[in-house]
C-alpha cells in the first residue's frame, strides 16, 4: 500500500494553470450566482430528464447543443457513442453499466443516443472494415476491438462515394447502438411498459445542424 502511495506521489501532478484560473472563475461567477440551486442538488440527489449517450469527442457538448442545466442530464460518454449488446457474463462493462444504473435506478424517462459529424472512431472502423487499418486489426487495440461492435451497420452502407459512405456510418453508429439497447431487458420491459422512449440524434459539429431518426420514414430529419 506505502509503494502504491509513492508511485501515485510521483504520477499525479498540480492541475495547469489555466485550469486552476478557470474554476477559480467559475467559482466566483456560475457558482456563486446559482449557489442555492448546487445545494440543492447536492441535498435531493439527482433526478435526471434524459440519459445522454454521447461520443468522447471534445468538440460534442451536448449541454451546451440543448442549453440543460446542472442535474438535467445523466451523460455517459465513449468511442463512437456505441452501446454493447446485453451481455451478463460477470465481466466489467461501464456502458452496460451506466445504462443499468440511468433506468433501473434513476428511472429516466427519455435514453438519447447521439451521433456527430467527423467521428474519429467510425472513420477508424470505416478504414479497419475496408482493409486499411492493421493497427486497429490486434487483439491489443481497446479502439479496434470496440469498433467491431459498428461492423454489422458497415454492413448495411448504401453505395456511394467514400464520405458519403462515412457519414451514412455515423448514422449507423446511432442506430445499431439503438437496437442493442433493446436487448437489455430492462430496457425493453421500460419502453414497452411505456415509461422510457429512446431516441436517436445525429448533430453536425461544424453546421450547428441537429439531426432525429424517424421510425416511421426509417430514416434521420432535421430537427
Amino acid at each position: 500500500m506505502e509503494r502504491r502511495m509513492e508511485t501515485l506521489m510521483i504520477i499525479a501532478r498540480p492541475l495547469p494553470d489555466y485550469l486552476t484560473k478557470r474554476y477559480h472563475g467559475w467559482k466566483a461567477t456560475a457558482y456563486a450566482e446559482n449557489s442555492a440551486w448546487y445545494r440543492k442538488l447536492a441535498d435531493d440527489g439527482q433526478h435526471p430528464r434524459a440519459m445522454v449517450i454521447s461520443c468522447c469527442d471534445s468538440r460534442v457538448h451536448v449541454t451546451s447543443i440543448f442549453g440543460a442545466d446542472p442535474g438535467e442530464f445523466f451523460i455517459h460518454r465513449n468511442i463512437a457513442n456505441l452501446v454493447p449488446p446485453y451481455a451478463p457474463d460477470g465481466n466489467q462493462h461501464g456502458t452496460s453499466a451506466a445504462i443499468e444504473y440511468a433506468v433501473t435506478a434513476l428511472k429516466v424517462p427519455h435514453l438519447i443516443v447521439i451521433g456527430h459529424s467527423s467521428c474519429g472512431g467510425v472513420r477508424g472502423c470505416f478504414d479497419m472494415c475496408e482493409g486499411h487499418a492493421p493497427a486497429l486489426e490486434e487483439k491489443s487495440s481497446f479502439v479496434g476491438r470496440w469498433m467491431d461492435l459498428l461492423r454489422p451497420g458497415y454492413a448495411r452502407l448504401p453505395e456511394g462515394t467514400e464520405a458519403e459512405r462515412v457519414a451514412a456510418l455515423e448514422k449507423q453508429a446511432v442506430l445499431v447502438s439503438l437496437e442493442n439497447l433493446m436487448s437489455f431487458p430492462y430496457v425493453k420491459a421500460a419502453v414497452e411498459q411505456g415509461k422510457l422512449t429512446l431516441h436517436g440524434l445525429w448533430t453536425d459539429i461544424g453546421a450547428g445542424g441537429l439531426e432525429c431518426y424517424d421510425s416511421d420514414r426509417g430514416d434521420f430529419a432535421p430537427v
